[in-house]
């Protein structure tokens, strides 16, 4: 079949998925659709071989900033939501200072340190973070009509277009970034920082971009968080949710653009279809860390290494066979 009509395939099929799920189903498919553009996000800052422990709390930022954006300046949503992400750049660029001192396992505590001092300052101030009981009432996404469809923010199912939009289109930002010159440069300070420093390459200035711009996007995603629930808390961006964004990333890979995405989705697939109806939900700690275990030994490449193999042998199965005079 064409690429092109894979495509079209592919897109009917996301179109059409919503119609035939349940209200909390439905539900559940925004929730996927934010936390796919929160793990994608996160796979750009490992490109250039760190892993944060605080990318949750940088989409709290985002969050935070679009609710009170439009809460105090009665800025409208959309653009709030750009500015929240703007602004989830700007403090990933102020934490880049103390944290790319660090690299490695010290990266990984350091992040971890600045996030939980973010999530103690809006704990802390209940002017204008609200505190421990964080913001409600929330600006919705403005209803709005595109001739053929009406949509109602209040639905999920309006909101799950609009989100998947505008996932859409970080997606491909996402991956334009990662195949332009900038991206092979992040991967070059991965795996040879040595040789790229030597080459004149500023290492610690493409980290400082990898993180801004991972962070950027994590913004807009708790932007579009923040103003579909209508209500956003610190503990809403606690270790706990961290620990599902590295399951996704670990268990689905970090060696292809899908790899994370892939481990996501079939992890949301497990845990609210397979764990809630066995009733198995209050388990799912456990669960993803055995899963995350049984990852690293037995697929250390994830499942995107599965999707490569089995591509592999399609082309391979359908590559002509060449006589030996050739």
């Amino acid at each position: 079949m064409p690429k092109f009509l894979i495509w079209v395939a592919a897109l009917a099929a996301l179109i059409a998925l919503p119609h035939g799920l349940s209200f909390s189903q439905q539900e559940i498919l925004v929730f996927l659709t934010i936390n796919v553009l929160l793990v994608a996000s996160y796979r750009l800052l490992t490109l250039t071989g760190e892993w944060s422990l605080g990318h949750v709390v940088i989409m709290g930022v985002g969050a935070y900033s679009s609710a009170l954006l439009t809460k105090k300046l009665g800025v409208y949503v959309p653009v709030s939501m750009l500015l929240g992400g703007v602004i989830a750049a700007l403090i990933a660029v102020l934490l880049s200072f103390p944290l790319f001192r660090m690299k490695g396992f010290y990266f990984l505590i350091g992040s971890f340190a600045a996030g939980e001092i973010i999530r103690l300052l809006w704990k802390r101030f209940r002017d204008p973070f609200g505190g421990a009981k964080g913001i409600k009432g929330i600006d919705p996404m403005p209803d709005f009509s595109v001739g053929f469809y009406q949509f109602d923010f209040f639905e999920p199912t309006s909101y799950y277009y609009f989100a998947s939009a505008v996932v859409a289109v970080c997606l491909w930002i996402l991956w334009r970034i990662e195949k332009s010159p900038v991206g092979l440069t992040f991967h070059a300070v991965h795996w040879q920082d040595k040789l790229a420093q030597a080459s004149g390459v500023n290492v610690r200035a493409y980290r400082t971009l990898a993180f801004a711009i991972a962070s950027g996007f994590a913004g807009i995603s708790g932007a579009l968080l923040a103003h579909y629930i209508g209500t956003i808390s610190p503990n809403a961006f606690d270790i706990d949710l961290m620990v599902y964004v590295l399951t996704w990333a670990i268990v689905g890979g970090t060696a292809t653009f899908y790899g994370p995405i892939l481990g996501c989705v079939v992890l949301t697939v497990v845990n609210e279809i397979v764990l809630r109806e066995l009733g198995l939900e209050q388990m799912r700690p456990l669960i993803y860390g055995a899963i995350m275990i049984l990852s690293i030994l037995f697929l250390p490449n994830g499942l995107e290494s599965i999707v490569q193999k089995f591509t592999q042998r399609r082309a391979a199965g359908g590559a002509p066979e060449r006589s030996p005079a050739e």
